[in-house]
């Protein structure tokens, strides 16, 4: 008998002891590893009970007619130009007003060129007897190559961070004179955190292009760049790295297999700066592209980071336009003396004309092949794997009248941007959760559903936005099972708020989190805050989209990612 209590004891002991082991195991099998590695290993469960909870409907599909053009639409896209800001105003009736890229039109440090302008307007410049002055507009390079050769608007003066979009203009049938060739020196480059660049160090013996583009093909290194289609820098990236794998042709077979096989590890090209500065902060990214005077004024970058020069000079050009006035092309020759005369000092103060010494190395290419390179960065960037997106779109009474009206007409127009080799489905959301359009590759049938659901939304209720956020992810999943090698991604359209439906900011970013799905997220007269929050989550971009320049945001952004 004393025997059995023993062996009983000892029984329960055993059992106690493994029911505390287990629950210790449990309680502590997250300590030390991230949300997101957390939230991972569980993400699918969560996603399954959500979805019990969430109980969406499924709308009966809905046909449209969908009419192909050959018209190009870039002009009728384009924001208006006042969209624009003007950061130095003219003084006299006579001006040329001059566009520049942003790094040296803004404030502070970045507005270089804003303040030679003011000076130059100070001294009352005379051109053949008349008072004359100059007027700047700040925006985006490739924003300005759109203006200009859609001739939706033309400047007098056109200067870009580099020649790469002059000569993007020449290929689109656009004839400029050069003003000056640099106004103000500048050097686009990779930053490598500390660790990398070592690490390129000891396997190459030294640390460029070719390294760094031989690292993140091999997937010994994470990469972002920015939108070639807008940026300066990743316009300078993309024709670089072609010319890398081939530089007799970058449109060859061998520079389209080697940029697809870099391209196959690089995990998102960013819509601005900004976001790609946000993901390498966060540890997603080893590596992105910068500019020299960017980088020169954050401290914090350069204890971080150290700056790899690539490809093209971004020595600022000046250049006119066709349509300059024989006077406006005398006050533009004028501005660019003034600037010869008095600009240095305030551009080496500012972090410009830090890098004389470098030399680019990279051929000049005509404007036919930058025109060519940009359509060959479209059709492969994904390197052979179909995208998986969801559009979400927000339904609600806030969205009521032109809200809905422009989120409707910006869908329909944008379609012509996605490739119908992706995979596509609509949710929409008000009170409850709508599947309008499962998702199905975007060929004709499909497209026809998708306008016709679109055309079809009616905006009334509140806003429940996280549950369609949920649903759409359970939609990707489940299309993922099919498609393995697909890449999730979803957009949700929205003014941001959120003040319905089961599932919590929380509950919703550690499931998206772990299923690391990226949302992109477009606002329309919204909380933008709101939606960045939603977007930080798997490091996709947040764009604040008035109701003038929409479709073209949609654009670029299914240019650089669908």
């Amino acid at each position: 008998m004393a025997k059995k209590r023993v062996v009983i004891g000892l029984v329960v002991g055993l059992v106690v002891i493994s029911a505390l082991v287990f629950g210790v195991l449990r309680l502590t099998r997250d300590v030390g590893k991230t949300k997101r590695t957390v939230s991972t290993e569980t993400a699918t469960q969560q996603l399954a009970d959500m979805m019990k909870e969430i109980d969406p409907d499924t709308a009966e599909p809905i046909q449209s007619s969908v009419e192909y053009t050959e018209k190009d639409t870039t002009a009728e896209e384009l924001p208006d130009l006042d969209t624009n800001a003007v950061v130095t105003k003219a003084t006299t009736s006579t001006y040329a007003e001059i566009w520049s890229s942003p790094e040296k039109a803004g404030q502070g440090t970045d507005g270089w060129l804003r303040e030679m302008a003011d000076a130059f307007n100070a001294t009352e410049p005379q051109v053949d007897g008349q008072d004359v002055s100059v007027q700047i507009r700040s925006m985006s390079s490739g924003l300005g190559v759109d203006y200009i050769s859609t001739g939706k608007a033309t400047p007098a003066g056109y200067t870009p961070s580099n020649m790469l979009f002059v000569n993007l203009l020449s290929g689109k049938g656009i004839k400029t004179e050069v003003v000056r060739e640099r106004l103000v020196g500048n050097v686009g480059g990779i930053l490598l955190n500390e660790e990398h660049y070592q690490a390129l160090m000891d396997k190459y013996g030294t640390v460029d292009l070719k390294a760094v583009t031989e690292a993140v093909g091999s997937g010994d290194l994470t990469m972002g760049y920015t939108n070639p289609f807008t940026s300066s820098t990743g316009f300078n990236f993309l024709v670089s790295t072609l010319l890398r794998y081939d530089a007799a042709n970058p449109l060859s077979d061998k520079a389209t297999e080697g940029f697809r096989q870099f391209q196959s590890n690089v995990p998102f090209v960013a819509l601005t700066t900004v976001q790609m500065r946000d993901a390498a902060e966060r540890g997603s990214l080893d590596g992105f592209v910068l500019e020299w005077q960017l980088y020169q004024n954050d401290p914090s970058l350069q204890s971080t980071y150290k700056f790899v020069p690539f490809g093209y000079r971004h020595d600022n050009p000046l250049v006119s336009c066709p349509t300059a006035s024989a006077t406006q092309r005398k006050i533009l020759e004028l501005f660019a003396q003034y600037c010869d005369e008095n600009g240095k000092e305030l551009a080496d103060q500012y972090g410009f004309n830090g890098r004389d010494d470098y030399v680019s190395e990279v051929p000049e290419v005509s404007g036919d092949v930058l025109v060519a390179a940009q359509e060959l960065y479209k059709k492969n960037k994904d390197t052979g794997r179909p995208v998986m997106a969801v559009f979400v779109a927000d339904v609600s009474g806030s969205m009521s009248g032109t809200p809905l009206t422009e989120l409707q007409t910006s869908l329909v127009n944008s379609m012509r941007y996605i490739n119908n080799e992706n995979y596509v489905g609509l949710v929409s959301y008000s009170d409850f959760v709508t599947i309008n359009v499962p998702i199905k590759k975007f060929d004709l049938k499909q497209q026809a559903y998708f306008k016709g659901a679109v055309e079809h939304m009616r905006a009334a209720g509140g806003t429940a936005t996280y549950d369609a956020i949920i649903v759409a992810a359970d939609l990707i999943q489940k299309a993922v099972a099919d498609t393995p090698d697909a890449k999730p991604m979803i957009f949700v359209l929205s003014d941001g708020e959120t003040n319905q439906g089961v599932v919590g900011f929380e509950d919703m970013e550690g499931v998206i989190g772990g299923l690391r799905i990226p949302i992109y997220t477009i606002g329309y007269n919204a909380n933008i805050s709101a939606l960045q929050k939603i977007s930080s989550i798997n490091e996709a971009a947040s764009i604040d989209a008035s109701t003038d320049d929409v479709t073209y945001q949609l654009r670029n952004l299914f240019n650089a990612n669908m």
